[in-house]
């Protein structure tokens, strides 16, 4: 029962995956659209901050991992960092996606797979990515299963960064939004920070091209966040 769960799933979002690439206005979420970018820069910044206030912060020998790095997802953050390519992973559900992504990254060991089976060893991983997974995954054993696995591959005294929505989307059904008591319990072998970001895109989209000021200052609105950041480390004494 489970296996055809998890396989439904997969084919799911997969196919969510495709109506929206097909569906969506063109260059809405091209790198280069303002909102995009204000967006960008305030995640990449407070995961930094976090990461260090945590004693977390990645360094150049770190080996760490990107639960569905999309076409690039936080590798190249990651690269940006100092962490070496040849010590990053990922893997992917999306079999076009991981092909773009290795062409920018060909040293990194880049996988296509379904995350409820991680092809790594137990605690082989210094950091652990999962942006943007989680919500598009509806059926709550498979979200456990893959939490499961990700808590399995971190070393003791590694950590989860964690980035996704908080809240639902009225007009798209195919995402859930997780709250903190659902992350939490999601991972209860770890412990740290969750902290709200994210000024709603709708608004960023309007607000960013005419006023970054202005969007910053929305941005510090917390009913106007709609995502969770999380550090979650892992304790050094696994069995703790």
């Amino acid at each position: 029962m489970i296996n055809a769960r998890v396989a439904s799933e997969a084919s799911r979002i997969l196919a969510e995956n495709l109506r929206r690439e097909t569906q969506s206005p063109p260059h809405r979420y091209a790198l280069w659209e303002p909102s995009t970018m204000f967006t960008y820069a305030e995640r990449k910044m407070l995961a930094g901050i976090m990461l260090h206030k945590a004693g977390v912060f990645p360094s150049g020998g770190s080996r760490c991992l990107e639960i569905g790095f999309g076409r690039i997802g936080w590798l190249g953050d990651l690269i940006s960092w100092g962490v070496s390519d040849q010590n990053i992973s990922g893997l992917e559900l999306d079999p076009a996606r991981a092909a773009d992504a290795r062409r920018l990254l060909p040293n990194a060991d880049l996988r296509v797979g379904d995350a409820v089976e991680l092809p790594w060893a137990d605690e082989s991983f210094d950091l652990a990515i999962l942006s943007v997974v989680f919500t598009s995954i509806l059926a709550d054993e498979v979200r456990q299963l893959i939490a499961n696995n990700v808590t399995r591959v971190l070393r003791p005294g590694g950590a989860l960064l964690w980035y996704d929505f908080r809240v639902d989307n009225p007009r798209n059904h195919a995402v859930r939004g997780i709250r903190r008591a659902e992350v939490r319990k999601l991972f209860p072998g770890l412990s740290g920070e969750i902290r709200s970001l994210t000024l709603a895109p709708p608004l960023s989209r309007t607000i960013v091209p005419v006023s970054k000021v202005l969007a910053t200052v929305m941005s510090a609105i917390p009913v106007l966040r709609t995502h969770l950041m999380a550090v979650l480390v892992k304790p050094k004494d696994s069995r703790a």
